[in-house]
């Protein structure tokens, strides 16, 4: 008797199952409060776009561990660079004696990131720590102090990523006090603004709150995601990125593009900086997509900038690990031959139309956004804009009793974001956006 195949969703127990069950009731003696866990599931191995839990229940992924799998679980390129890496040189620590696997991810970053201008580039481990170095080598060029960051926006956990988030809870709240000199401004939020407000004219309003909150004289650099994403996938309106960038050129600023979360051919480009004709970071932040699930993280920009910090002042133990390197390497060359950027877009092109007509069936759906394969639905209370958390929390628990894996997100708690690997299959969207259909059915 042939096993079902580990390419559909399939449920065998409860959800969670008993020895997920066990496993967790284990896990709340030994780990710590503070990480939780949306859905208490067990994952035992993955592959593409469905994980198997430790109760043999297969998961149609919709999320790509907050998309970090983007090119798809144990892609198998992937997993052979690491498997041979592995076995040759797992660390020594890049500023001590170097390997050519470092240096190479540095260059397929030069290579691809935008901007017409030398670019240099750093290695290390997460997110946070790549704008939390952004930071630095920004002051340092500029040798001002000050950083401005955007309503919506979400940059980590360190104290001074916790600063230039804009939601308190749970990222920031007690765990004060924060770093200074971080000024929040208004986010171009087409779907929130004054209807008809251009891309310009929220620049406009955001440059007003800086001169007049902060001033040009010590702004370091405007640090901005090209599409938010714990904020709920803002896209903001065409000419907003580049009216921030006209006005920080005429005012020695920096403009930082945080992609973490949208770069990586998760949008269907390197980068979602892309999407904005002559927009054109000094800095780029990296993370997530990067390696398949290893961890290593970014900052590459303009070579001036990259080289303004002394020898030594930027780097850490971990950073650029050969292994994690490898890893990067058999991603970021698997994107050259572009058939990922094809399938990010063919997902677009698939789940947009069915979103849109699940937003005329369900009133409950105010906006559909994103690009790529980096999509959102806003949750409304029907008839109004009012946020509806209330929805979304049911609309998760549905889906994740059904086998679907969704996040949410959103300052309001009211947006579901779509994250899926790119190795996922069209018969696995349907299914996946069947399930969702029932759900949202289930929370009006």
């Amino acid at each position: 008797m042939s096993e079902t195949p580990v390419s559909v969703r399939k449920l065998v127990t409860a959800i969670p199952g008993p020895k997920s069950q066990a496993l967790h009731a284990h896990r709340l003696t030994q780990v710590s409060a503070g990480v939780g866990a949306a859905l208490p599931v067990y994952i035992d191995h993955a592959h593409g776009a469905i994980v198997t839990d430790v109760d043999g229940n297969q998961f149609i992924d919709m999320g790509s561990g907050i998309g970090v799998v983007t090119i798809g679980h144990t892609n198998d390129q992937v997993v052979k660079a690491v498997q041979e890496q592995v076995a040759k040189l797992t660390h020594t620590l890049f500023t001590v004696t170097p390997y050519e696997p470092y240096v190479r991810v540095c260059e397929l970053l030069n290579k691809h990131t935008p901007g017409h201008f030398a670019k240099k580039s750093a290695l290390f481990n997460s997110g946070a720590e790549a704008v939390e170095n952004a930071v630095k080598f920004a002051r340092k060029f500029t040798r001002k102090t000050e950083i401005v960051v955007f309503d919506h926006g979400y940059h980590g956990r360190t104290n001074l990523t916790m600063a230039m988030n804009f939601k308190a809870m749970p990222y920031n709240a007690g765990f004060g006090p924060l770093a200074g000199s971080v000024h929040h401004v208004p986010m171009s939020y087409p779907y929130r603004d004054p209807e008809g407000l251009t891309g310009q004219e929220a620049a406009n309003r955001a440059i007003t709150y800086i001169e007049k909150r902060v001033g040009a004289e010590d702004l370091a650099a405007i640090v901005i995601e090209p599409i938010q994403g714990e904020g709920g996938f803002i896209v903001p309106a065409p000419g907003f990125l580049l009216g921030l960038q006209n006005w920080a050129r005429a005012n020695n600023v920096l403009i930082v593009a945080d992609e973490v979360q949208a770069g990586i051919a998760r949008t269907g480009r390197w980068f979602a900086s892309y999407y904005e004709p002559g927009f054109e970071p000094d800095l780029v932040t990296i993370a997530k997509g990067i390696a398949g699930g290893m961890p290593i993280s970014a900052v590459t920009g303009r070579a001036d900038v990259m080289d303004s910090s002394h020898a030594g002042g930027i780097g850490g133990t971990y950073g650029g690990n050969p292994v994690a390197a490898a890893a990067a390497i058999a991603v970021l060359e698997q994107l050259e031959d572009g058939t990922v950027f094809a399938r990010a877009l063919e997902i677009e092109s698939f789940m947009l139309p069915r979103l849109l007509e699940l937003q005329q069936r369900h009133p409950v759906i105010g906006d559909v956004r994103g690009r790529g394969a980096m999509l959102a639905i806003e949750l409304v209370v029907p008839g109004t804009k009012n946020p509806n958390s209330a929805a979304v929390n049911k609309v998760v628990q549905y889906c994740h009793q059904n086998g679907v894996l969704v996040l949410n997100a959103g300052t309001h708690g009211n947006v579901i974001r779509f994250l899926p690997p790119l190795a996922i299959t069209d018969e696995q969207l349907t299914d996946a956006l069947n399930v969702l259909d029932e759900a949202l059915a289930n929370a009006n």
